[in-house]
């Protein structure tokens, strides 16, 4: 696993979830679609990570599981922080996000 690529899918993962965070912060219907908007842009990330990183499947399916859990577990922290969702989103987001970047690797490795 290529730590560069991992660190370059995670990076636009997180700039993505983080303009999602804010926006929603001020913006109530953005606010409304964290769920389906943060494991788009975790299945993203994951797809991103694979187009970098031409490997077969197991670091396919790993990369993209970590760029779309780090990704959403930074910004689900900062949601949390500016008391936009409660505590428990922590868990239960990353672990959806987890899957969405697994799902987005594997995606991209059959494309």
């Amino acid at each position: 696993m290529n730590k560069e690529n991992l660190l370059i899918a995670t990076t636009i993962g997180l700039i993505l979830q983080l303009l999602m965070v804010v926006a929603g912060h001020y913006m109530p219907p953005v606010k409304a679609k964290f769920a389906v908007g943060g494991m788009l842009i975790s299945l993203i990330a994951g797809a991103i990570y694979i187009r970098l990183e031409q490997q077969g499947w197991q670091g396919a399916l790993l990369g993209g599981a970590i760029a779309g859990g780090v990704c959403a577990l930074l910004a689900i922290a900062v949601s949390v922080s500016l008391k936009d969702v409660p505590a428990m989103v922590l868990v239960i987001g990353t672990l959806g996000s987890v899957v969405a970047g697994l799902v987005g690797g594997g995606i991209a490795k059959l494309v």
